[in-house]
């Protein structure tokens, strides 16, 4: 289901919240389809059951999936607009945590739209 690069710079539970996201988007996953559990994703790519476990953890909390104890875990009702949030926050955690400042996250940013700007006139 997932495809993960252990070579890639981002994190390994990023790549699973990424694609899930991804997935929800598509309409690959529906709300209420179930996941995986942890130790089966984890034993399907060769991961840390906590490297699992956290991926379904933060986006718990981004509210893009929901856990019933001892049932699973489950795929909520996200809007477009939560999940392209969640994929966002995802990217710019990733550049802070590189070392990126905020500035010139800003400064890349500006620079895309004017590019994109340009282009369209």
């Amino acid at each position: 289901m997932f495809l993960l690069d252990p070579t890639n710079k981002v994190p390994i539970y990023e790549q699973i919240q990424a694609q899930i996201l991804r997935f929800i988007e598509a309409g690959i996953l529906s709300p209420g389809d179930r996941l995986p559990s942890v130790r089966q994703l984890a034993q399907e790519n060769g991961i840390n059951p906590n490297t699992a476990a956290r991926a379904y953890s933060m986006l718990e909390q981004a509210g893009c999936v929901y856990n019933l104890p001892k049932k699973g875990v489950y795929v909520a009702e996200v809007s477009a607009a939560a999940s392209r949030n969640e994929r966002i926050r995802s990217v710019l955690g990733t550049l802070k945590d590189s070392g990126c400042t905020k500035e010139e996250i800003l400064q890349a940013v500006e620079q895309l739209y004017k590019e994109e700007d340009h282009a369209q006139n």
